[in-house]
């Protein structure tokens, strides 16, 4: 559905993909924090908030007509590089368990803080769905 750029003799990235191209309508969904539908925090824990924030990415794509399949690429920011590190088996159970196993291009960035003070992190999306 979509190709994936992957440079001849590079090495292969584990997780995601250095590029990818598509063709398609395009679905932008815009920094996502793990609360809930009522902007409520149910932890504080760092992988369920990715729980939480991966999950509403997804219901944004839903409302938009796609799927997680149909991501071309994520940007993650987050207020703790080490917490990030740390929890990479808990973080790859949970984006399976939402996303699949479909691994866009995608940049992890750590930033000071987010809006939100709770929020430890927040993903932005972007996603084509193929012409018919």
């Amino acid at each position: 559905m979509h190709t994936i750029l992957q440079p001849e003799g590079w090495a292969k990235p584990i997780g995601y993909a250095n590029g990818v191209a598509a063709t398609g309508r395009t679905v932008f969904v815009g920094g996502q924090i793990g609360w809930n539908a009522d902007c409520e925090f149910e932890s504080d824990d760092f992988v369920e908030q990715v729980r939480q924030t991966l999950k509403n990415v997804v219901a944004i794509l839903a409302e938009g007509g796609a799927e997680p399949k149909h991501i071309t690429s994520m940007t993650w920011y987050f207020t703790d590089k080490q917490e990030y590190l740390g929890n990479l088996k808990g973080l790859g159970q949970a984006y399976r368990e939402i996303i699949g196993r479909h691994f866009p291009a995608m940049a992890a960035v750590q930033v000071v803080a987010l809006v939100e003070d709770r929020a430890k992190i927040e993903i932005q999306a972007t996603a084509v769905i193929p012409e018919e």
